[in-house]
């Protein structure tokens, strides 16, 4: 699953991991808004959960980022985020 403006070329970046599979809500969502904000542009966050972070996206959206989902495994979600320069 992606947001439509996936870039393929994203897997060439710098990726810095958050795993928020074993935090309480709103844990997850605030810790990743926390992590985007350092972010540098050249990097891509990739947060590791127990399911596709449905309140996220929506915000990820509004504030000019990309997203691709993937489920490598049965209980785990990574959501890989990062910003056109």
């Amino acid at each position: 699953m992606t947001d439509g403006a996936a870039d393929r070329r994203v897997t060439a970046r710098t990726e810095v991991w958050l795993d928020v599979r074993d935090l309480d809500p709103p844990e997850p969502l605030v810790r990743t808004l926390e992590a985007l904000e350092t972010l540098p542009v050249d990097s891509m966050l990739v947060q590791v959960n127990q399911r596709v972070p449905q309140f996220l996206l929506p915000i990820l959206r509004e504030r000019g980022f990309h997203f691709i989902i993937d489920e490598p495994e049965s209980g785990e979600v990574q959501v890989r985020i990062w910003r056109n320069a």
